[in-house]
């Protein structure tokens, strides 16, 4: 019996995570659950699965739940605030974390994991693009079991060889192909995107996502994300990584040997495929996945991705070689931007417009703690609060 904390079950990796352990009482408990406010939706998932502890980061929905709780019978004991989350976390009868937090709000919580020698079931991206060296170390210290769960990263693992350390060379590998869909905006006339609204933006062809990640394949940051993860998960170059738009989403990334064979993972666009692969490596288990009908598929489709149509993943490929605190500066004004737009405070065109001029105002500096990458964080915060403001007049 693997005993699991989900950190942030209310999202929609959580959720799946929850159901694929539903498919295996026999093999998964849940010990912990977490959520930022979502009372209603975190008590449900109480009830079914009976967690011995439930944090709300929100206080005032911690009180809530905490009564509905107690009225239901439950022996769940309802904590909150920050310093739940990384409490559970680290738990002593915890074998698997699920980091699914979205956002900077993820990091503490996942890097508590790392430095108590847990198994991370990584999903947060943030962690790695903000803290990449920070968190690596962490993990490599403790002898924690770091596994990748973006579908792409998720696909890599799979594809490079057994037992592989960090080397790409010594392994025969020439490079990594990252593949992305392109998102709702892959065609749409560039004249266009100055008017799209955040409906429009969150409508993703191919993948059920939060409305923060959504605007972020939208515009192509969530994959510049994925390769600055990929750096630090497989120590690979930004020259080594190679994305590729397949609008199918069928294959999920492939790697690239120096044979010449091309190793792929594919599979149908759905979360709970690298999950369940996560929660269960090195076996595999049923997932509840309709299995992949490539007579249905038929067609597939690559292409080079347009620089001047997606500005946002050539600033992530720009900070991945500045390196220092540059990742976590964009991902800060990102953040920042995005929300900015979800409130429609500023078109779509100006979130790569924001980062880049905070990019610009702030130089990288070097990583040496965590306190050097919250305090990049803040300071990029700011700096893209100033000039949303600036472009919301």
């Amino acid at each position: 019996m693997r005993h699991i904390t989900i950190l942030g079950s209310t999202g929609s990796i959580g959720t799946s995570t929850l159901d694929v352990v539903a498919r295996h009482p026999d093999r998964f408990r849940i010990t912990a659950l977490t959520a930022n406010s979502q009372a209603d939706l975190l008590f449900q998932q109480c009830l079914r699965f009976k967690p011995r502890y439930a944090v709300m980061l929100d206080a005032a929905a911690a009180t809530m739940l905490r009564q509905r709780v107690r009225e239901a019978g439950l022996d769940t004991e309802v904590l909150s605030g920050a310093a739940a989350l990384e409490q559970v976390a680290v738990l002593p009868e915890v074998d698997a974390v699920m980091a699914a937090i979205v956002g900077a709000a993820g990091l503490r919580p996942t890097l508590a994991a790392a430095y108590a020698g847990k198994r991370i079931l990584l999903a947060n991206k943030e962690t790695l693009v903000m803290a990449g060296n920070v968190f690596m170390d962490a993990v490599h210290a403790s002898g924690a079991m770091l596994l990748p769960i973006d579908s792409e990263h998720n696909a890599i693992f799979q594809a490079l060889p057994r037992g592989y350390d960090g080397d790409l060379s010594a392994h025969g590998v020439r490079r990594i192909l990252l593949t992305a869909s392109g998102g709702p905006f892959r065609d749409t006339p560039l004249g266009e995107l100055q008017d799209v609204t955040p409906e429009q933006a969150c409508a993703h062809p191919n993948w059920v996502m939060g409305r923060k990640i959504s605007v972020d394949s939208a515009s192509m940051m969530n994959k510049g994300l994925e390769v600055i993860e990929a750096h630090w998960l497989f120590d690979a170059g930004a020259d080594d990584i190679q994305v590729v738009v397949h609008p199918q989403s069928v294959i999920h990334s492939l790697v690239e040997y120096v044979d010449g064979s091309v190793l792929a993972q594919l599979g149908n666009p759905d979360m709970r495929t690298p999950i369940a692969y996560g929660l269960a490596y090195p076996e595999r288990i049923d997932a509840g996945v309709v299995p992949l009908d490539l007579f249905k598929v038929a067609t597939m489709n690559f292409t080079a991705p347009d620089f001047k149509r997606f500005p946002c993943l050539a600033l992530a490929y720009q900070a991945l070689r500045a390196a220092g605190t540059a990742p976590a500066i964009l991902n800060a004004a990102n953040e920042v931007a995005v929300a900015a737009f979800l409130d429609k405070q500023i078109p779509f065109l100006s979130i790569p417009r924001v980062i880049e001029t905070v990019l610009d105002a702030l130089p990288a500096s070097p990583v040496g703690s965590l306190d050097d990458v919250l305090a990049a964080d803040d300071e990029a915060r700011r700096a893209a609060q100033q000039q949303t403001r600036k472009i919301g007049r």
